[in-house]
């Protein structure tokens, strides 16, 4: 990180006295990024659809080049990407456009889905299951989250008309094998949905290569902002609308082009291109030292999903005998982290992940998900072990008061 970038992080940081792990849930905007979209939104603001004047020239440029960049670090055309709000539209674009049920057909599609996967993913089959315009298929995981292949071969092989499987997992973190997965979709011709909005900026992907039909983004996962995101669709795959009003970009998603966020999209893309490699080895480092003082600190920790397959800056931790909620109400004015994924907000269930890992009770009860980013400092990762680890022991110390 640049000394700039460091100063702005610790100034923003120092208008709270909360340390900031909650990077699953969403990024800080780069300062870089936000500059740009501060021009998009004062000067030059025009509507990327106004086709007689300079105004709306330079917006429909803007995102031309917006396109090319996120094209660029997932390895796909830049005529694929398709602007939305952000991943969980991307995710119902791709599912709900691809699945027409047809009357005259004998059989209803079938979708096969890992248990795992935001609720984005798994909502949305729930909703054309209850209308009866799909079967849906579970896929199988084991207690470290990792995906049951020959499971999947297997499925594949039944007859499936849609795949979904994310990249990498917005809880515990894992990443899961798209290259192996997309080259078994393939082998039985079935479209593949990639939930990418966590590993995209962070993790290398291959669109193209890699046999994914359509792939969603969230502009706010990699440091850009809220509410921008997009679907890449591969070529050839026609998706049907599921919202209608001038017909733009293709006539697959209309609505006037948010040309702040998909600039702010772009420049988060094609900063993560040159920036993601130095960035996520030096998170991965930082996260391996947080991890090893909780553990030498607090008695019975453990470490979900799989420690040889995540992201950099994913720890997600179980303390058996304490739970969660203690936590969360010793810390939450010092340190922000989370109990689970923010899909489902003000809805206070276990978590679906931790339950498809088949894990006890006591474990998913005392789960934390922490998650750091590339604006986290060493300071801050010691702080955070010291207020956790004093937080359990309290929390222990109570209970047997």
């Amino acid at each position: 990180m640049n000394n700039q970038l460091f100063h702005m992080s610790a100034e923003l940081q120092s208008q709270t006295s909360s340390i900031y792990l909650d990077y699953h849930s969403t990024t800080p905007v780069d300062p870089r990024v936000a500059n740009q979209m501060l021009h998009y939104m004062t000067t030059a603001f025009g509507n990327a659809s106004s086709l007689d004047h300079t105004y709306g020239d330079e917006a429909l440029s803007a995102i031309a080049k917006a396109g090319i960049y996120i094209a660029e670090l997932v390895g796909a055309s830049p005529k694929e990407v398709v602007f939305t709000s952000g991943a969980t539209e991307s995710i119902n674009l791709a599912i709900q456009g691809s699945i027409s049920p047809d009357a005259s057909a004998k059989t209803k599609p079938r979708i096969a889905v890992s248990p795992v996967e935001h609720k984005a993913v798994l909502d949305t089959c729930d909703a054309l299951a209850k209308k009866e315009s799909a079967d849906i298929v579970s896929l199988r995981v084991d207690s470290k989250g990792r995906l049951d292949l020959e499971y999947l071969k297997q499925i594949c092989a039944s007859g499936i008309s849609l795949l979904c499987v994310m990249a990498a997992n917005n809880e515990v973190g894992n990443i899961y094998p798209i290259q192996e997965i997309g080259q078994i979709a393939r082998n039985y011709d079935i479209p593949f949905l990639c939930d990418a909005s966590q590993a995209v900026g962070k993790i290398p992907l291959k669109f193209a290569e890699w046999g994914i039909t359509y792939m969603a983004i969230s502009a706010h996962k990699l440091y850009g902002p809220k509410g921008s995101g997009a679907l890449v669709i591969r070529k050839g795959y026609h998706l049907q609308p599921i919202f209608f009003g001038g017909g733009h970009q293709r006539g697959v998603r209309s609505g006037t082009l948010n040309v702040p966020g998909i600039v702010g999209l772009g420049e988060a893309c094609r900063l993560r291109q040159r920036e993601m490699e130095a960035d996520e080895k030096a998170i991965a480092s930082l996260r391996n030292r947080l991890q090893q003082l909780l553990l030498n600190n607090i008695p019975g920790l453990v470490i979900n999903g799989d420690p040889n397959s995540r992201l950099a800056g994913s720890l997600h931790i179980s303390i058996p005998d304490v739970p969660n909620s203690a936590i969360i109400a010793r810390v939450r004015s010092r340190l922000a982290i989370s109990t689970g994924a923010a899909c489902s907000s003000g809805v206070e269930t276990p978590s679906h992940v931790l339950q498809a890992l088949g894990l006890p009770n006591n474990l998913i009860d005392g789960a934390l998900r922490i998650g750091l980013g590339k604006f986290t400092t060493e300071q801050e990762a010691y702080q955070a072990a010291n207020i956790i680890s004093q937080a359990v022991n309290q929390t222990r110390e109570a209970t047997l008061a």
